[in-house]
């Protein structure tokens, strides 16, 4: 009988502790965040990789900078300096401390932005690059629309509480990054840890230290982002990261614990996902038929964040033009396809396919057609008869 219970009783113990054990699996595979509102992407294919009421517009404070920076950037004036005006002067919060009529070069402002957080310098950037407040306000907007922010509506350059109509959300915050993260001069200016600039009024620079605890020491795959806070909006966060080249973007809006959010996001994302080349760039493998065949290529890889398990569920199709007679001449259009990529017989991406035309041919055509011109010109002949 003892022995009875007592092999019950470990029965009973074997059988919690794959239950507890179970749990804690189940538990650990997504992230738990702060945050009332977040998301994690990546940033190569954009496939959203954790979200939590990611869609909801919200307030979202200074991370509103990361559209005043890109567009200072894509402006193409970071070597103008702007002349600071006491509107900007006059900016409430954070502030890089700028002079009334101070000259300062654009590229400056931005990092001071950027690293700061500098409300003056959203203003002066904002006046200098869309001649006023409202000008870049409409800038601002008109590029959210352009990039697929559809939640997202903005009335000043900096994130401040001074607009009812001001807003985002987590995932067209995601949206917006991934786009400046396209951009060489952003992403570095992003990642900067300490910036200096000259001081008008003194023999020293200025020196500026990102704000960014999580790019200067708390998590060593971080490579860059924005920080944000107003008394409405709480604590909002967005950076990026990179480990064994794979590219996340992560968003957090009131978080109160935004750094440990952002850091199991991202350890979530780098331990459940990888980054893999699903069609490699360059001329496409067996084709069977013999018009295309060794013929056809796309120009780009396609990339696909997926997990382990969805390796076998990925598979492409390739859909091509009817040849005509006319190509028989060398007359073959650059794209004569496409090719789309299936994931559990989704559509998760679709690329032209080109045509390798025949060099010799081509070479023998142009030959030909230099010469037929030089004739027509020797004759005194107009080209249109």
């Amino acid at each position: 009988m003892k022995e009875r219970r007592l092999r019950a009783g470990i029965y009973t113990v074997i059988i919690m502790f794959i239950i507890f054990s179970s749990f804690n699996a189940t538990a650990e595979a997504a992230p738990s965040v702060s945050a009332q509102r977040a998301i994690v992407i990546d940033q190569d294919t954009g496939r959203v990789l954790y979200e939590k009421d990611a869609h909801t517009q919200s307030r979202i404070a200074s991370i509103t900078k990361i559209m005043t920076a890109i567009l200072a950037i894509e402006s193409g004036k970071l070597d103008e300096k702007a002349t600071v005006s006491s509107n900007a002067v006059k900016a409430e919060g954070s502030s890089i401390y700028l002079k009334p009529g101070e000259k300062i070069k654009l590229e400056d402002l931005v990092y001071g932005l950027m690293l700061r957080s500098g409300n003056d310098s959203a203003v002066a950037i904002a006046e200098h690059v869309g001649g006023s407040l409202d000008g870049f306000v409409y800038l601002m907007n008109k590029k959210a629309e352009e990039i697929g922010m559809v939640n997202s509506h903005f009335e000043n350059p900096h994130g401040l509480d001074d607009h009812e109509n001001h807003y985002s959300t987590a995932y067209d915050m995601a949206i917006l990054t991934r786009y400046a993260m396209q951009n060489d001069t952003y992403r570095e200016v992003s990642g900067t840890k300490v910036h200096t600039s000259p001081d008008p009024e003194n023999d020293w620079d200025r020196k500026w230290r990102n704000k960014n605890r999580l790019l200067t020491e708390k998590y060593k795959y971080c490579t860059g982002g924005k920080t944000g806070y107003t008394k409405r909006a709480k604590r909002t966060l967005v950076t990026t990261a990179t480990k064994n080249e794979q590219n996340l973007i992560a968003v957090t809006l009131n978080g109160p614990d935004d750094w440990n959010d952002h850091i199991q996001m991202f350890e979530y994302g780098f331990k459940n996902f990888e980054t893999v080349i699903a069609l490699p760039q360059g001329k496409i493998p067996d084709i069977k038929d013999e018009f295309y065949k060794d013929k056809v290529f796309i120009k780009r890889d396609v990339l696909l964040a997926i997990k382990k398990e969805e390796e076998d569920s990925i598979r492409v199709e390739y859909k091509f033009l009817k040849p005509e007679d006319s190509w028989k001449d060398g007359n073959v259009p650059e794209v004569v396809g496409r090719a789309v990529v299936y994931m559990d017989e989704k559509e998760t991406e679709r690329v032209p396919v080109f045509f390798k035309k025949d060099e010799e041919a081509e070479e023998k055509k142009s030959w030909w057609m230099f010469w037929k011109q030089s004739f027509i010109s020797f004759l005194g002949v107009k080209a249109d008869g």
